[in-house]
C-alpha cells in the first residue's frame, strides 16, 4: 500500500461495511484526506466539513449568552463536535454514535480531531443509537434535559442510513426529542439535500419556530460550489407567570 493511500480501519457493523481511509488528493497539492465509507457509499470526508461546523454555529447562535448543555448526534471524523466546543458558552457536550468503530478511531486518534475531543473535559462520547435515546423516556443521559441538539446522522429527513429512523422525523418523533429540551432549546440538523417543505410544516408542527439556511462551500473536486441545508428549531419559551 503506498502512502498516498492508506485503509485504517475495517469493521463489519450493523449497518453494513465501515473503513476509515487516509489518501493524499494529488490534484490539491498533496493534501492529505480522511474518508468515511459504509458500503459503497461515502458518508463523510475530512475535505468536506464547512456545513458540519455551520451545524454548530448556526444553532448554538440561536442560544446566545449563558451556559449549555448539547448533544451531538453522530460523531463522524468530529468537525460539529469540536465546532460546538469551541463556543466558550457550551458547558458539557454528550456525543452519541450508534457505532463503537467510529467512537474507537477518536480514542485511538487514527482521526485529526480525535485527540482534541478525547482530551476536552466537557467532553463525553457515548455509545449508543440517537433515535432510540431521542424517543425514549429518560433521553440522552437519566432523563437530564439539554439546551441544544445537533443531529448530523442521515443525508436528509428523506435519505436515510436506515428505514427505521425514518418516524423520528414526523411530528411524534420530533415531539419526543423536543421533549428532551429546555424551554426554548435548540434543535439542528444537517442535510444534504435542499429545504423540504414538509419537513420544515413537521418542525412547525412541534417548535415554536423553524428555519431552513443553505450552506454553500467550494467543492475543489468538481471546481463549483456545492450546498447542504441546516434547520433550526427553537423549542417555545416556558410562559412568564403573571
Amino acid at each position: 500500500m503506498s502512502k498516498d493511500f492508506e485503509e485504517l480501519d475495517y469493521r463489519k457493523t450493523p449497518l453494513g461495511e465501515l473503513t476509515l481511509r487516509r489518501r493524499r488528493v494529488l490534484a490539491l497539492d498533496g493534501l492529505e484526506v480522511f474518508e468515511v465509507k459504509l458500503g459503497d457509499a461515502f458518508l463523510m470526508s475530512s475535505l468536506f466539513h464547512e456545513v458540519e461546523v455551520a451545524l454548530a454555529d448556526l444553532g448554538l447562535h440561536e442560544l446566545g449568552a449563558g451556559e449549555w448543555d448539547v448533544v451531538v448526534g453522530g460523531l463522524g471524523l468530529g468537525y460539529t463536535a469540536v465546532a460546538a466546543l469551541a463556543h466558550e458558552t457550551v458547558r458539557s457536550l454528550v456525543v452519541v454514535d450508534a457505532l463503537e468503530a467510529v467512537i474507537d478511531w477518536h480514542q485511538r486518534g487514527l482521526v485529526p480531531l480525535g485527540a482534541k475531543l478525547c482530551g476536552d473535559p466537557r467532553c463525553r462520547l457515548v455509545l449508543g443509537d440517537f433515535f432510540a435515546l431521542a424517543v425514549s423516556e429518560a433521553g440522552f443521559d437519566a432523563g437530564r434535559k439539554f439546551h441544544a441538539v445537533l443531529l448530523d446522522i442521515d443525508h436528509s429527513p428523506r435519505n436515510l442510513l436506515h428505514e427505521r429512523h425514518g418516524s423520528f422525523y414526523g411530528i411524534d418523533g420530533l415531539r419526543a426529542l423536543a421533549a428532551h429540551l429546555h424551554p426554548g432549546g435548540i434543535f439542528a440538523l444537517w442535510s444534504d439535500d435542499p429545504p423540504e417543505e414538509e419537513f420544515l410544516r413537521a418542525l412547525g408542527a412541534v417548535f415554536a419556530t423553524a428555519k431552513a439556511d443553505v450552506v454553500t462551500f467550494s467543492n475543489p473536486l468538481l471546481e463549483r460550489e456545492s450546498a447542504s441545508t441546516v434547520y433550526v428549531a427553537r423549542k417555545a419559551a416556558m410562559a412568564a407567570r403573571a
